[in-house]
């Protein structure tokens, strides 16, 4: 990846988002560092997402955006945006949720820090209005494969990749796409580092898979054993931990 393209590759899969993408964008925008592309892709939707996106995207050459025909899925509409990318550095930013000002200064300060191949943030939960949601959440100092199975500690919209060390790598073409692709790098003996800086406004939907608890245990079960192959009981013995986890992340600890 040559150093005239950017440092920071930002990638936004956007479906039926109109009610929140142009908070997203603007919190982009409201970043102390600038040397960022961001490569954002309307999934076909039906609301007014796609003239947001075009709107920005007339204001700033940094902007990539891509418009599917076709409703393809966050799966495949983060795989597009990542094509696109041209940063060393790639960060998601989800549709509806924002980042604070420093995010991107202080989680790359920190990656070369520590040369940290994955890197995570501190959050706080809010609502579809914007309310916060109990505590900060403090992000563990780092987690390993066998850690994340475990846990849930790694927003999508907190992590951040250094390509340089861990080499090219694709979105995973299922359900909780993020979580299977973290593991899949994580796998190869990557760590992941928590930077314990409160960065992340990370919104939570009454209707979101990861609201409905009966659905989001059948997709983790998923990747346990359909994607991971995990034996039977060591998936159950992952799958109460995660559990114990979202609950004490809910309490603002790790």
């Amino acid at each position: 990846m040559r150093r005239s393209m950017p440092l920071i590759s930002i990638l936004t899969p956007a479906y039926n988002a109109a009610v929140t993408l142009a908070e997203t964008a603007e919190s982009i925008f409201a970043q102390r560092f600038t040397d960022w592309e961001w490569c954002v892709v309307d999934d076909a939707s039906t609301d007014g997402t796609a003239e947001i996106i075009r709107r920005y995207a007339a204001k700033d050459s940094r902007i990539k955006p891509i418009f599917h025909e076709n409703n393809d899925g966050a799966p495949a509409a983060a795989q597009a945006a990542l094509a696109l990318a041209g940063g060393r550095y790639v960060t998601v930013l989800d549709a509806d949720d924002y980042w604070l000002p420093e995010k991107l200064s202080r989680q790359l300060a920190f990656m070369q820090k520590k040369n940290a191949a994955l890197s995570f943030t501190a959050h706080r939960r809010m609502n579809e209005n914007g309310k916060k949601l109990g505590p900060i959440i403090h992000p563990p100092a780092k987690l390993a494969y066998r850690d994340l199975l475990k846990n849930t500690a790694m927003p999508n919209s907190s992590m951040m990749v250094d390509r340089q060390i861990t080499g090219p790598f694709n979105f995973r073409q299922v359900n909780y796409y993020d979580f299977a692709t973290w593991l899949s790098l994580m796998a190869q003996g990557h760590v992941a580092y928590g930077l314990d800086e409160d960065l992340l406004r990370y919104r939570v939907r009454r209707h979101s898979l990861s609201s409905n608890k009966l659905k989001a245990i059948a997709k983790v079960w998923h990747i346990y054993r359909g994607v991971e192959k995990l034996p039977l009981g060591y998936s159950v013995y992952c799958l109460l931990s995660y559990g114990a986890h979202a609950l004490a992340k809910r309490a603002g600890s790790p």
